[in-house]
Order: C-alpha cells, then structure tokens, then sequence
C-alpha cells in the first residue's frame, strides 16, 4: 500500500480548513486516514500560526516511505521536525494566543457593562379564600338592582373566583341578562 502525506480538507464555503494526514493514495482527498499529523488553517491573520504539525509523527512516516505531497512537502520544510520557521512560528503563535486572550477580556468587560433587566416586583398576595368569598358577597349585595357600572365590573375581576366553573357560570348569567334586555 502506497502512502501519501497530504491535506483532508474540512470546513466550509470560504472558511477552508485542512488536516495534514497519512492516507492510502488510492483513497479520496476526503476519505479515511491512516493517522492525523496535524493542521492546517489558511483563515489564521499571522501567517507563521497557520500550520501545527507534529514533526516526529511526520518523521516516521517519511522514513517509513510516506509521500508527501508538493504542499504538505512545503508545510514540512518550514514547520516539521527541523523546520525553517519554527521560532517564528513560536513567535506568531504567542502573539496570536495574547491577540486572543484580550479579545476574550475584552468581551468579559462589555458583558460586564451591559445592565441586566431587574425582574418585577412579586404581585401582592391574594387574599384568604374566607376574606375573598366575604367580599366578593358584599360587592355583589352593592351592586344588586342597579346597572353594572365599570368599576364594579372591574372589582368583579379583581376579585378571585374559588373556581373556573363559578366564572363560566356568571359569565352565562350576564349574557342571557344582556340578551333579555
């Protein structure tokens, strides 16, 4: 089986990323590995940061008879065992990670600033069944033979029916009222 060190690309629509793997070369660009020896990153702004390679692994497939391909062959050169731009790498990977971490901090401080809604006040405790059910009596007595008026429907309302059957009930009550007159 001939092996090639080349790039499985991942990602999407304009955000290419790759992996630098070890594959069968008769398998697809995307296919099944043999062993993932590291990244590749075109989008990364610092230009030393965007290969990450384990340069023993890359070794050992080297020396076993592995490929690489023309590309992966450059990413090697300059960021494999001995590589060429290993301390500027190291150097642009630093400034990277510190780019990060302030825009990290940054997002922490406006996240901090920014005013949470207060939740509301709890609503005022309804009254005892006893208390409500003397009430909403002394409100109907108040109200019998006259119009109903705005304010005692809304004291209606207000005050807490025991049930939903009570409220259908009166609700029935009204409309036959309302339709006789």
């Amino acid at each position: 089986m001939a092996v090639k060190i080349r790039l499985k690309k991942l990602g999407r629509t304009h955000r290419p990323f790759f992996r630098v793997c070890a594959m069968d070369a008769r398998s697809p660009r995307d296919g099944r590995v043999i062993e993932e020896l590291g990244t590749y990153d075109p989008m990364v702004p610092q230009v030393d940061a965007r290969a990450i390679l384990n340069g023993e692994r890359i070794a050992h497939w080297v020396s076993v008879g592995a490929q690489p391909t023309p590309k992966v062959g450059t990413l090697i050169k300059k960021y494999g065992k001995d590589g060429t731009h290993l301390e500027a790498q190291a150097e642009a990977i630093t400034k990277l990670s510190e780019r990060r971490q302030k825009s990290i901090e940054s997002a922490k401080k406006a996240a901090a600033a920014v005013e949470m809604p207060k939740p509301e006040a709890p609503a005022p405790e309804a009254p005892a069944e006893g208390e409500a059910a003397a009430e909403g009596e002394a409100k109907a007595e108040a109200t019998e033979g006259t119009e109903a008026t705005p304010v005692a429907e809304a004291a209606k309302e207000e005050a807490p029916a025991e049930n939903a059957a009570e409220n259908a009930a009166e609700a029935k009550e009204e409309k036959k009222e309302e339709a006789a007159e």
